[in-house]
């Protein structure tokens, strides 16, 4: 990965701490919690994430095919924006799919020795 850890860290810094309409703090959070269950370092259950975000965010990151327009529409009612639905889909996509990257690298670089 170092070939490429200048992209994956723009990547990182642009959807997790750049400008949106949710919190980076937030955006953080919902990465730390799809890296976790990716494989990824332990985060402390959902901290940071609203509970009504919780199984949003659990879902994207490991079944994102099963979301449902009702679903969405529920956020929706909720009060978020499309905006912020995508944000925090998003957020969760690079989260799990970085964890689940650096884990294949380690594999990787375990079969090298």
């Amino acid at each position: 990965m170092r070939r490429y850890a200048e992209l994956v860290e723009r990547l990182r810094n642009a959807v997790l701490r750049g400008k949106g309409e949710t919190e980076p703090g937030l955006r953080q959070a919902i990465a730390a919690r799809s890296a976790e269950l990716g494989g990824g370092p332990v985060a402390p259950a959902g901290a940071g994430i609203p509970a009504d975000l919780r199984e949003f965010v659990d879902m994207a990151a490991l079944h994102a095919y099963r979301i449902t327009d009702e679903e969405v529409a529920a956020l929706r009612r909720a009060g978020y924006s499309e905006d912020a639905i995508f944000e925090t889909a998003i957020s969760a996509a690079i989260g799990g799919g970085l964890a689940r990257l650096e884990r294949g690298l380690a594999a990787l670089e375990g079969d090298k020795r």
